[in-house]
């Protein structure tokens, strides 16, 4: 038996099955064999009346182990038999729920007797988030449970329900203020003295009124119309099997469906991105046990949108915030819009008023910056302007008490030079925020040259605790996400000069998955915001000495089409409605014809994907060359997490993998002969060539 992992104890007449495999409990190959060996001891020892299931630390069991998905002889077959076996004991079998019982966590405790959940607990399959579906008899026991519908709206979503929803569901039976342990040993005894015949969820049948007319064939359309995600369909089709056929017949259909979405490219990318996600928290070089700096208070200078949205993100978290303005009416209007925000999530029944009320009660306004001056971390999110941050970083270096974190929420600007301007650059960084703050995942987090680690590390842990997805970023330009950006506008530009529409162009990109093209991008988030970034960046001698660089969204600024805010910007709008702008097809020819740039019309979808998005690869080669991102697969977070690149395809890194580097390389070639290549735009980066001539993936790079 695997005594590390797992063990068989006897309490009396009751066997305690315990998982101890930190640091949540994950279903690893040896966790599921010694479960199997574990139930083997109980099985064979009649003097064991009862058995427990219960796991160490700070969690039941929250998952399988996602590493040994990757592994080709993986197979859920023996940890489907051993459940089983479980279930199918005559002695009674009680789980001991805390933590969170998620996936195959979830799955063991279904094949027990019964469960008993400590009042915090939260339980779910969240499987479809890597593309997957529950693939140990989930997808058959949560619907006899449960019934049909909420079956597959827990699954479909992937999301958790706490322990009073999970007993009123079904999914728990008891929720009891005891230890975990004593409470299912309280029950086991209980069971024994009624002579309690164990009750199998493989034996109970989906209610038929939890079947509604229709339901699974508009579920399986609905998923049908997302071919990119196959786990939807198979979920449905799953739930259809539950629903109709024998427990027997059912598993075989799981068994069939989770073999198809294992190996799909969909569960490929999205397990990708969750390993990616969790090795951008590892910071080379930095100690385990570097001492962090306490953050209780946090100021926020500036009630903008962006800084009303960043005291939003604390204040949910249960920090106390101050969030302060330099006129009164700026303060109000973003008050205002905080106050707004809420009572929007309590009309939709998200939050609770008097959760609302509470948050609202951790906001203090201020008027005055010296109110600052007892924050443990102050993060200015003023106008993106290099100058005024530079006086604000030197405010703040006078006004903010010793040891206290300076953040500036710079997208673009030098976080050096504002980090030197406050006279104490160790303690200062960049936090970039993603609009809206309170809702987008990704903090990008600048490290300057001087910043101290502690105070790296501090925020890293502090991104964690808003629930953010964090990434650090040396300091150049844009950082990662808005320098690879800026390419992918380029060539969109470019583009539309040489002859493609907005339309063209938004539609080439979206159908990679994008949710939205550039040119909607760039209306919706207003073309005064690109335009003055490319200002800044020439008044600071950060541009191509190429005059046609990125003339289209200058002259539409020019003319005053900032997109959505004014009605026109790349296309023509009825509220929020895009429609062709006749405007935008004369300057782009008038500018055309300014520069000499000669005009076609043979521009294919093809050509528009692999200009913007190879160019944005090779960037990201650059950036990892440089040693402004740390790895290839924290770009992909970044372009997931914070740029709306489909999570299907893994991130940009990640799809070129898949397409092949050697293929990516050719086509920048290509494109350098056919356009010619006067300012480097299409010069190969020499980790790029490399990577591809030796065979390598840039996902998985690591500087």
């Amino acid at each position: 038996m695997s005594q590390a992992v797992v063990t068989l104890r006897a309490e009396g007449a009751i066997g305690i099955l315990t998982i101890n495999n930190p640091p949540v409990n994950a279903l690893s190959p040896a966790a599921v064999q010694g479960l199997i060996e574990g139930l083997a001891v109980f099985e064979a020892n009649p003097a064991l009346k009862a058995l427990v299931v219960h796991c160490e630390g700070r969690s039941f069991v929250a998952g399988g182990d996602i590493a040994s998905f990757e592994d080709p002889a993986f197979s859920a077959t023996p940890y489907n038999q051993f459940l089983g076996r479980l279930e199918a004991s005559a002695r009674p079998v009680v789980a001991a729920l805390h933590g969170t019982a998620l996936g195959g966590g979830l799955e063991l405790a279904m094949a027990c007797h019964w469960r008993v959940a400590a009042p915090g607990t939260r339980v779910g399959l969240p499987e479809v988030k890597l593309g997957l579906i529950p693939g140990s008899l989930g997808t058959q026991r949560l619907p006899r449970l449960v019934g049909a519908e909420r079956a597959l709206d827990l699954m479909l979503s992937g999301r958790m329900v706490d322990a009073k929803q999970a007993q009123a569901l079904g999914v728990v039976d008891e929720i009891s203020e005891q230890p975990p342990l004593q409470a299912a040993l309280a029950r086991a005894q209980a069971l024994l003295k009624q002579d309690w015949a164990p009750r199998r969820t493989s034996e109970l049948t989906a209610a038929p009124a939890s079947l509604p007319a229709g339901l699974l064939d508009q579920a399986l359309a609905q998923a049908r119309a997302k071919p990119r995600y196959p786990a939807h369909e198979a979920i449905v089709e799953c739930v259809r099997a539950a629903s109709t056929l024998p427990f027997a017949q059912g598993e075989a259909v799981e068994a069939r469906w989770f073999a198809r979405v294992l190996s799909s490219d969909t569960s490929k990318a999205m397990r990708h991105l969750f390993f990616a996600e969790r090795a951008a928290e590892k910071i080379p070089g930095l100690p385990r046990d570097l001492a962090l700096r306490p953050i209780r208070k946090v100021g926020v200078l500036g009630a903008g949108t962006m800084g009303g949205g960043i005291a939003m993100s604390f204040i949910n978290a249960g920090f106390e915030t101050v969030l302060v303005e330099a006129s009164a009416d700026a303060l109000e209007r973003g008050l205002s819009t905080v106050r707004r925000n809420y009572d929007a999530s309590v009309s939709k029944g998200k939050l609770s008023a008097e959760e609302r009320d509470r948050r609202l009660a951790r906001l203090t306004p201020s008027l005055e910056d010296t109110d600052l001056g007892d924050c443990d971390i102050v993060i200015e999110a003023a106008f993106e302007n290099l100058a005024l941050k530079q006086q604000i970083a030197q405010r703040l270096g006078q006004i903010c008490k010793p040891g206290a974190i300076i953040a500036t929420n710079t997208s673009t600007l030098d976080v050096n030079a504002i980090a030197d301007a406050s006279g104490r650059p160790a303690n200062v960084l960049g936090m970039h925020f993603f609009s809206p703050a309170n809702v987008m995942r990704l903090l990008e987090v600048v490290r300057g040259a001087k910043t101290d680690p502690g105070v790296l590390a501090t925020v890293m842990k502090l991104a964690r605790s808003i629930a953010k997805v964090a990434v650090v970023s040396g300091v150049c330009y844009g950082f990662i996400g808005n320098r690879m950006a800026e390419v992918y506008m380029r060539e969109a530009e470019f583009l539309m000069l040489e002859g493609a529409t907005p339309g063209q162009i938004d539609k080439a990109i979206e159908s990679v998955g994008l949710a939205m093209g550039p040119c909607r991008m760039l209306d919706m988030a207003g073309i005064d915001v690109g335009a003055k970034t490319i200002i800044e960046r020439e008044k600071a001698g950060g541009l191509p000495t190429d005059p046609t660089y990125r003339v289209m969204v200058r002259k539409l600024f020019e003319l005053g089409q900032l997109g959505q805010k004014t009605g026109a910007g790349y296309y023509r709008y009825e509220g929020r409605t895009p429609a062709p702008n006749p405007d935008t097809q004369a300057i782009c020819e008038a500018l055309a014809k300014q520069y000499g740039i000669a005009r076609r019309s043979d521009i294919t979808d093809t050509e528009i994907i692999e200009r913007l998005l190879y160019s944005m690869v090779n960037e990201g080669a650059r950036i990892l060359e440089e040693g402004i991102a740390y790895r290839g697969s924290d770009i992909d977070v970044v372009w997931t997490a914070g740029y709306g690149f489909p999570d299907h395809q893994g991130g940009p890194m990640f799809m070129a993998d898949e397409r092949g580097l050697k293929h990516v390389v050719e086509r920048l070639d290509h494109y350098a002969a056919t356009r010619g290549n006067r300012f480097g735009y299409w010069t190969v980066s020499p980790l790029l060539r490399r990577l591809a001539s030796e065979g390598l993936r840039l996902s998985q790079y690591a500087g």
